[in-house]
């Protein structure tokens, strides 16, 4: 039985238990996983740090409500991120990091759509893929109750934080680490117009938002630490030179297009990649078109491969370009994920998101508009007819290019 708790300990919110699981309860939303602890240990609670002192006289302090010491975290964690494909991406390198440095490996849940992202990557273990009619109703309920069974003994790593991924936290057995999602942060950041809590969102992109959740604020890791990762066989990418051979000029730099996003406020009119497109010709650089879409005009057919791809050959595609051009979207981050630079139009939506491509050598195109931001992921009508991304001229994108390329 835990004992009484000193008068700081009864103020806090939800006073601490030990439960038998060994998982501390510090608030209505989160836990703390002890791991398995010798028997004999005795728990001290102060505020809101916790220490586990061992029978040998170590001690073991709980700072983070969900901060992990590799001596006494278990060795496996659920992970869920249910969608879209680009946030799903930025997951690969959190976990590949905190594999890297604690020995932890991990079960993946998310969207069947999404399973080839963590093919042969080191840090997961198997990935559970929900077709979108099991994530509705009685069952989804019965599907969640089955993980929560099969993995009681293992924390749950939230990277979604919404209702969905709630509903299989409300019923986990054991601890739950939830990512921070900066959500008042930003919409207070969009409603000033970049007035407040503009060096606080800078200071923490997705991944390290998602990280957020494992480490101490002030101890995440890099951007760069944490950049995603997909990992491909020798085969994917030989089988990308090939497809890709009869488009490449000798000596020439090779690009991939990428026209598409999940909103039309974000999106490219396709006259200006035409545009561009015509000026690559120009320049003597190959270009060839990735993505799922409105197929490109017949005239750019033999260098089209949209719509007619898988993910896997999309990601070996997209390795094998020299530079992707794209705008704020999946492939982005997919490009930084295969080490593929990637020249990034950005329209309504701004590096405070927390969206910015991480790769040393990426690039973003924007314009300087006071109406910036104006969404939090770039839906919505605009009564400028979305100038802050028609407004990018093809030639201005074509000299970034050349300059990535040089």
């Amino acid at each position: 039985m835990l004992p009484r708790l000193p008068a700081a300990g009864r103020a806090l919110p939800r006073a601490f238990r030990l439960l038998t699981r060994e998982v501390l309860k510090l608030t209505k939303k989160q836990y703390v996983f002890r791991g398995n602890l010798p028997t004999g240990q005795t728990l001290s609670a102060c505020g809101r740090s916790f220490e586990a002192v061992l029978p040998d006289g170590q001690f073991y302090r709980q700072v983070s409500m969900a901060r992990y010491s590799s001596k006494i975290s278990n060795k496996h964690m659920v992970a869920v991120r249910f969608s879209s494909m680009g946030d799903v991406v930025l997951t690969t390198g959190v976990l590949l990091d905190w594999h890297e440095k604690h020995g932890t490996m991990f079960t993946v849940i998310t969207k069947e759509a999404f399973e080839p992202i963590f093919d042969h990557n080191p840090a997961v273990l198997n990935v559970i893929g929900f077709d979108e009619n099991d994530l509705h109703g009685q069952t989804q309920a019965m599907n969640f109750r089955g993980l929560m069974e099969k993995y009681r003994d293992s924390p749950l790593l939230d990277l979604h934080r919404n209702l969905r991924s709630a509903m299989l936290a409300r019923i986990w057995r054991d601890a739950i680490i939830c990512y921070n999602k900066m959500s008042l942060a930003r919409r207070l950041f969009l409603w000033s117009k970049g007035r407040f809590f503009g060096e606080e969102l800078r200071r923490y992109n997705v991944p390290q938002r998602y990280a957020i959740g494992l480490y101490d604020k002030q101890d995440v890791p890099s951007a760069a630490e944490l950049r995603p990762r997909i990992f491909l066989t020798q085969d994917e990418n030989t089988r990308a030179e090939e497809l890709l051979a009869p488009l490449c000029a000798e000596g020439a730099p090779l690009v991939a297009l990428h026209p598409f996003a999940t909103h039309e406020a974000k999106t490219w009119p396709m006259d200006m990649w035409l545009r561009l497109a015509a000026l690559l010709r120009r320049e003597g650089i190959s270009y060839f078109w990735v993505g799922q879409g409105q197929d490109v005009p017949e005239e750019e057919a033999p260098r089209s491969f949209v719509n007619k791809t898988g993910l896997r050959e999309l990601f070996a595609l997209t390795a094998a370009a020299d530079v992707l051009v794209t705008g704020d979207s999946g492939p982005m981050h997919i490009a930084t994920a295969v080490g593929t630079p990637a020249l990034a139009l950005f329209g309504p939506t701004c590096r405070e998101w927390g969206f910015f491509p991480s790769g040393e050598k990426d690039r973003v195109v924007q314009l300087d508009m006071p109406c910036r931001p104006c969404s939090l992921h770039g839906s919505g009508s605009c009564p400028r007819g979305n100038a802050c991304i028609t407004g990018i001229e093809p030639e201005r994108m074509l000299e970034e290019l050349k300059s990535m390329l040089a």
